[in-house]
């Protein structure tokens, strides 16, 4: 049986169910369009995380406070990761039940001295991160944001281009009229890293536009030039996700990789109590340039707070750590590539995943020949199979596109590394990395409740 020929997920559901579907779709979108980097990703979970009773680690471990079964905490990293976890009846050491996601997304970063003039025109120096078509962020209305953190410890948090009253900005293009060598270069050429520079002023001030720029930031915002220095302020899409599609069967939006699983997971996680096995929703950045630094899947982060946790509930030692890292059952809840008739000659049709077919599962990614892959075990996949047949939960597998066509990973065989069962599952999405992404409203839904049917069952 290959993926095309399950039934479409959407005729399962009646009228009531569909409402309800598209209303569990209303909070994602109301989501990925407030949350646009992992700052604000984290910020925004721990809201939602606090409205239904966790509390921060942090400060159960400054009152020296002991955790029980049913308490619910959270662990925040730098203001970038964040870890979610309901505490089980069973001791820690059994395992872990994980749903393992990332909040960064393919954008543009500004530069630390990004600010220059030329032609009387004002403009801000970008490197973009995680993989991009360059040429698709030219022409686009385009939003700052982030935060600038200032000499005295001051943190002030930007965003630009988002309200309806504010400006947007843009990166130009070249006319068609005078493109002729432009259009002759490869795809990867048309637009170089270095021209992605942002257009942000044209009225000079005593003849410097920059100077303009200048007062309007140090007025609306009280930073200066140097401040630039130790800020981090990301250039994405402006505007909110909206319904795609004449049957508004679909989102469009920016950052659906990964926050569409994000969300899913953290939706999923919120809503269950009473569990026999401990549950964490880890939320992470840096996956789309390797997952490394102090808030990427690679740091200790993860395995210094499990080990704080295991210390709250019952008292730390090494070898619980160890075992409850090896009993862990996580699914690495990663997007994948949805078919498109538009390029069906990268897909391998049997193995696809397709809009309206539910939760992907990936067994393995990787690229050409399986390299660097996480390949989950077959009876973990039987296992999750049988969970998802027991709660109507519509699931699909696929891999990323043919063998030789290309491929890509996630942050699974990080966390396999600890021998934990490990396995992709998401969303599958049309126009991966772009700045404007499609999915079903209908996977997203199985998706969360894939998600949650794992955390009751696995």
């Amino acid at each position: 049986m290959n993926n095309k020929s399950k039934k479409n997920a959407w005729v399962k559901y009646d009228d009531e169910k569909v409402k309800e579907i598209f209303s569990f779709s209303d909070k994602y979108k109301s989501f990925i369009s407030t949350c646009k980097t992992e700052r604000e990703c984290v910020k925004e979970s721990i809201r939602l995380a606090e409205s239904v009773g966790y509390r921060n680690l942090e400060d159960i471990i400054k009152n020296n406070e002991t955790l029980k079964c049913g308490d619910k905490v959270y662990a925040n990293n730098k203001d970038k990761n964040i870890a979610l976890f309901v505490i089980g009846s069973e001791p820690i050491e059994k395992g872990l039940k994980i749903l393992g996601a990332h909040i960064d997304s393919p954008r543009l970063d500004l530069k630390q001295n990004p600010l220059y003039e030329e032609g009387e025109l004002a403009l801000l120096d970008t490197h973009y991160y995680g993989g991009i078509k360059k040429y698709q962020w030219v022409t686009l209305p385009l939003a700052l944001h982030g935060v600038v953190a200032k000499k005295d410890g001051t943190l002030i948090d930007i965003c630009i281009g988002e309200d309806e009253n504010d400006p947007v900005v843009g990166i130009s293009d070249l006319l068609v009229h005078l493109a002729g060598e432009q259009m002759g270069k490869k795809a990867d050429k048309v637009v170089e890293g270095e021209d992605l520079n942002v257009l942000v002023g044209s009225i000079p001030l005593k003849e410097a536009v920059k100077a303009n720029i200048l007062k309007i930031l140090k007025e609306k915002y009280d930073f200066e030039e140097e401040d630039f220095l130790s800020a981090e302020i990301e250039i994405v899409p402006a505007g909110k996700a909206r319904d795609y599609g004449l049957d508004r069967s679909m989102i469009m939006g920016y950052g659906h990789d990964d926050r569409v699983c994000a969300y899913t997971s953290l939706a999923a996680m919120l809503d269950i109590e009473n569990v026999d096995k401990t549950c964490c929703t880890l939320l992470v950045d840096k996956e789309e340039v390797g997952s490394n630094g102090a808030t990427g899947m690679h740091s200790k982060f993860f395995e210094n707070i499990v080990a704080e946790l295991i210390d709250r509930v019952e008292g730390y030692n090494d070898l619980k750590l160890r075992r409850c890292l090896t009993n862990s059952k996580m699914l690495s809840s990663d997007v994948s590539a949805a078919f498109d008739p538009n390029y069906p000659s990268v897909m391998e049709k049997k193995n696809s995943a397709y809009f309206g077919h539910g939760i992907v599962f990936n067994k393995y990614t990787g690229a050409r020949g399986k390299s660097g892959c996480n390949d989950a075990n077959a009876e973990y996949m039987a296992e999750l199979r049988s969970i998802m047949e027991k709660h109507d939960v519509s699931f699909q597998t696929a891999e990323l596109g043919k063998v030789d066509a290309g491929g890509g990973g996630t942050i699974a065989y990080i966390l396999a590394n600890y021998n934990m069962e490990v396995i992709d599952s998401g969303v599958a999405v049309q126009n991966m990395h772009s700045p404007w992404e499609i999915v079903s409203k209908v996977d997203v839904y199985e998706t969360m409740k894939g998600y949650r049917a794992f955390l009751k069952e696995a």
